[in-house]
């Protein structure tokens, strides 16, 4: 969970929620994929959801379960670090909207 910071934006609209949730989950999901390949992966299920307006609270979900090829992957820091990389995302996401709608 992460609560996302004020950037100065505007309360968001529902479809830029939507959007918003869409971008971190996809990031957290490219993640994983570009570091394991997908015959190591059993199970993966990415969610992102998004609560309240001012604060906006983030939170992100992922669960991986490996195959026995990967038994001595590091699925924690794996999931860990996609979790980042969603924020970041997520975080991206935020500024270029703001800087858009200062237009």
């Amino acid at each position: 969970m992460k609560i996302v910071e004020d950037l100065g934006i505007p309360e968001l609209t529902e479809e830029q929620t939507k959007e918003l949730c869409s971008v971190a989950e996809e990031a957290a999901r490219k993640y994983v994929l570009l570091n394991v390949p997908s015959k190591g992966i059993k199970m993966l299920n990415v969610s992102a959801e998004a609560e309240g307006r001012k604060p906006l609270t983030l939170t992100v979900d992922v669960d991986i379960t490996l195959t026995k090829l990967m038994k001595n992957y590091n699925a924690k820091n794996l999931v860990s670090e996609a979790v980042k990389e969603a924020f970041k995302a997520a975080e991206k996401y935020l500024r270029d909207l703001k800087c858009h709608l200062q237009k």
